[in-house]
Parts: C-alpha cells; structure tokens; sequence
C-alpha cells in the first residue's frame, strides 16, 4: 500500500469516526508486550488527526482517551459497534 492509498484510508477513517461520534462503540487496544485493553465508550471528538473517546472504567469512573486514525490503520485499535460487536472497519491489507 503505498502512501497516497494510506492517506486517503486515513481520511476515510475520519469521516466515518466524525459521522458516529455520540454512538457507543466497543474498543480493543493493543498496549504492547501481549497485553490488550477492552472497554466500551463514545467518541466524543474527532480532530485531523486523532479521536478522543470517553471510556467507562471500574467502578463507574469515566476516562478519556485519545487514539490515532493511523493505529486503526495498522490494526493496534480495533472498533466495533458496542451492541452487535460487528467491527466498524475491515482489517486493512498491510504490503
């Protein structure tokens, strides 16, 4: 994939993440070293280059975090939708 395909995914990305900020989504990130984050929360913000999603954690806390279009695009955070966990994006083609 070459870098005017990784842009115009990147920019995909955004327009979608813009057009379904509100909506409760489920969110899988890779923290490094075989350690994964799962939680569920809403985008609250989508800026040129990043999101920001409020996330609730234990005891009923509410965190915010910020994510980047580019880790979507190479599969370190995978979103899905919070109800049926059908994955917002496919898993985009790495060459």
């Amino acid at each position: 994939m070459d870098l005017a395909q990784q842009v115009q995914l990147v920019s995909i990305i955004h327009d979608k993440l813009a057009s379904i900020t509100g909506e409760r989504l489920r969110v899988r990130a890779n923290m490094g070293r075989s350690r994964f984050m799962e939680c569920e929360g809403v985008i609250t913000q989508a800026h040129p280059q990043l999101f920001i999603m409020e996330v609730e954690r234990k005891r009923g806390r509410i965190t915010r975090q910020s994510y980047q279009y580019v880790d979507i695009l190479t599969g370190t955070v995978e979103l899905s939708h919070a109800e049926s966990n059908e994955p917002l994006f496919p898993a985009f083609e790495q060459v």
